[in-house]
């Protein structure tokens, strides 16, 4: 698949700006301590579930401190719902216990030290650093990953790689970059029958619509 040229990376990149740049998260939330739960139990799960999940967990685990002393097992029955609950549980347990600990109740609004806590990664801090700070760094879901390759962008083979590639072609406006490319994959650019002809406005840059068009 060709890769796309400097001039197409330009225009790529002012077309997203100009359509994405108000966009924000599809999570419900009211501060960095509701959005790192909600954007933790994202992975593999859809922003819809999650949304109809957080309110009662929010709602009788409203901090960090009623979180870190919550009994696991009804903590999994609030999220049960949603993929790996178990797992995503533990984590987001102990996730607040390490707030309350070692960050005196606030979440950490740092990349490096949100890394250390359970349950984060580097595309969870990043998206939390994105959506509450406007920070320039690039976060890559299942989404961003696909639109990026189809658009010759990347051609690397794991989200982290093609993260370090997008931050290096774009450079500038990485918070609202990262927006636009998820709600364009999730809702045009999609894994099957994408909106090629009905919706796409990136039609002209893509590399791979012969292979994928809708029928």
């Amino acid at each position: 698949m060709k890769s796309a040229t400097k001039k197409e990376i330009l225009e790529i990149h002012k077309k997203f700006i100009e359509r994405y740049d108000e966009a924000i998260t599809e999570l419900h939330y009211k501060n960095a301590y509701e959005l790192v739960i909600a954007v933790a139990l994202s992975a593999q799960c859809t922003d819809k579930r999650v949304n109809l999940i957080t309110p009662a967990l929010f709602l009788k685990y409203p901090n960090v401190h009623a979180l870190g002393s919550a009994d696991i097992n009804d903590v999994k029955k609030l999220i049960q719902s949603c993929s790996f609950f178990n797992n995503k549980a533990q984590n987001i347990i102990k996730m607040a216990q390490r707030v309350v600990e070692t960050y005196n109740g606030e979440i950490p609004l740092d990349p490096k030290e949100l890394v250390t806590l359970a349950g984060v990664g580097q595309k969870t801090a990043n998206v939390v650093m994105i959506e509450y700070t406007g920070a320039n760094l690039m976060a890559v879901d299942t989404h961003v990953f696909r639109v990026a390759h189809r658009l010759g962008l990347s051609s690397d083979e794991t989200a982290l790689k093609t993260e370090a590639t997008l931050v290096k072609k774009f450079k500038n406006d990485l918070h609202a970059l990262h927006q636009g490319m998820v709600l364009f994959g999730r809702y045009i650019c999609t894994a099957k029958n994408p909106k090629c002809d009905s919706e796409c406005f990136l039609q002209e840059f893509c590399k791979s619509k012969e292979s994928f068009k809708a029928r």
